[in-house]
């Protein structure tokens, strides 16, 4: 069965989508099945892997509103051996007041993902910046969240409400819910405010903390553009580097063998 990791911040431009792309497409490099879902109408995680949002006819709106489409139907191949993607588009920004009136509604996602679990080792959530009616059904239907954190001025800003949110959705809607980790994302070693970011929120939030941090890197903010994972992008970049020691940090966590480890040795 997969596990399935939600991305979630409200916070915008903290590194939730590039985080998405380039954690599932470790994961696939590493001979992990793995699934993105993009859950956010802005579609960039769809396009971040080489697919045009105009072009997506079926995707996760179509498969949570029209129950009796298949998620099947909508998932599509990357150019990433082992990574697939179930599409976002447009037509999800009227999803949230659909959903309002229909039963279960906190829970639509996770009779979707149910179907298809069993068929991944991994399922990536990419969610917008909200927590609205969404992002609580992509919590909902997780085993686990990563929060990316921005080493920036505001990175705790609004922190508390999506712990908050976190709880209630560990209490009322899924209780096996647990916190993967913090990820702190745009690291600059070269600023005084960056660094005291980093100890800031090891102090306060201390093991949930990956130990990996995710520097700034140009590759990683140019391969979007080219409808590419860093990791085809340029693989030998820190980006990329970054990412595959986040990838080998959650498999350790989860006591996941990799072998791709193995392999090389």
């Amino acid at each position: 069965m997969g596990k399935i990791i939600t991305l979630a911040n409200q916070k915008g431009g903290v590194g939730k989508t590039t985080t998405a792309i380039n954690l599932s497409a470790s994961l696939a490099a590493k001979d992990f099945k793995t699934l993105l879902i993009d859950t956010d109408p802005q579609a960039n995680a769809t396009s971040g892997v080489g697919f045009d949002p105009r072009n997506i006819k079926t995707g996760i709106y179509n498969c949570i509103i029209n129950e009796v489409l298949s998620p099947n139907e909508a998932i599509l191949q990357t150019k990433v051996p082992n990574l697939f993607l179930l599409p976002s588009s447009i037509d999800l920004v009227g999803a949230e007041i659909e959903l309002i009136n229909l039963p279960d509604r906190e829970k639509k996602m996770k009779s979707v993902i149910d179907k298809i679990k069993n068929d991944y080792d991994f399922i990536i959530i990419d969610c917008s910046p909200s927590l609205g009616l969404i992002t609580v059904n992509a919590l909902t239907a997780a085993d686990s969240v990563i929060i990316p954190v921005q080493c920036e001025f505001f990175a705790l800003e609004g922190l508390g409400k999506l712990l908050n949110t976190i709880k209630i959705v560990q209490q009322k809607l899924n209780p096996n819910l647990s916190i993967e980790g913090i990820l702190l994302t745009m690291y600059d070693s070269r600023l005084r405010l960056a660094n005291q970011v980093v100890d800031e929120v090891k102090l306060h939030f201390k093991d949930i903390v990956f130990d990996t941090i995710i520097h700034r890197n140009a590759k990683l903010s140019e391969a979007p553009s080219f409808g590419l994972p860093v990791i085809l992008y340029d693989a030998n970049s820190k980006g990329s580097i970054s990412y595959t020691e986040l990838a080998s940090e959650i498999l350790k966590k989860n006591n996941i063998p990799d072998t791709s480890v193995a392999n090389a040795e």
